[in-house]
């Protein structure tokens, strides 16, 4: 039976971004339903699939799981040969780690710079506390570029050597840096480069920039929209 992922609007959706380009980087087959976000009707949508009325939601026959993370384990299981985690047992513990710490971290940075395919990119200044967890992501990303990337795969330009689960977790991370202008040092820019150079990254870019739906709240240059004014 095939896997169904419940996601929301790509432009906007960073918690449907990660299990959705985890799936497409690890070439496991699963066919997308877009419920857009915020729009009339759109939470009882949602619930059809989940009690927690949140996307994403993944259908795996009579099983419904919901929460990012709980998906890419699931898939982890379900498909081990696809490398979500490291095959090596201290990078499998670290790429959790720091996995989990996406998942209930960086709030400053998360409420600040809302993701945005469509955003024009260019620095807009931010607080002391956005730009701390700044600091924090870019010196965990090339931590783990320097201690397991390389030692796993050399030359393999994420977190742990080849694209897996901990990087799903940070891809939307890399579209707020990128949106948002958000400085790092040369080696935080390398890994997100290599991110956005993912096919399965064009396609969600490519499909999100086709999308109508426009969240007033998460356009920091509002009433501009991808650069154009926007009648209230």
């Amino acid at each position: 039976m095939a896997l169904t992922l419940i996601i929301g609007n790509k432009n906007y959706s960073s918690w449907s971004m990660r299990p959705w380009i985890a799936m497409k980087t690890a070439g496991i087959a699963f066919e997308e339903k877009v419920i857009p976000l915020y729009e009339p009707g759109s939470r009882e949508k949602v619930l059809q699939y989940s009690p927690a009325g949140k996307v994403p939601v993944l259908i795996d026959g009579d099983d419904r799981i919901w929460e990012s993370l709980a998906i890419i384990e699931h898939l982890a299981e379900k498909f081990p040969g696809a490398g979500l985690w490291p095959r090596d047992a201290q990078a499998r513990s670290h790429a959790r780690v720091v996995a989990s710490e996406m998942h209930g971290g960086f709030g400053a940075l998360r409420r600040a710079c809302p993701m945005n395919m469509w955003l024009p990119p260019k620095p807009r200044p931010q607080s002391e506390e956005v730009m701390a967890d700044v600091a924090r992501i870019a010196a965990l990303w090339d931590d783990c570029r320097a201690r397991f990337g390389q030692k796993l795969e050399p030359g393999g330009p994420f977190l742990f050597g080849a694209f897996g689960a901990a990087d799903a977790m940070y891809a939307p991370i890399v579209a707020r840096f990128h949106g948002f202008g958000l400085s790092v040092g040369k080696s935080a820019r390398a890994y997100m480069e290599a991110v956005m150079a993912l096919p399965a990254w064009a396609e969600w870019t490519g499909a999100a920039l086709k999308e109508p739906w426009i969240m007033i709240y998460n356009e920091p240059d509002w009433p501009l929209v991808r650069g154009t004014p926007i009648s209230q």
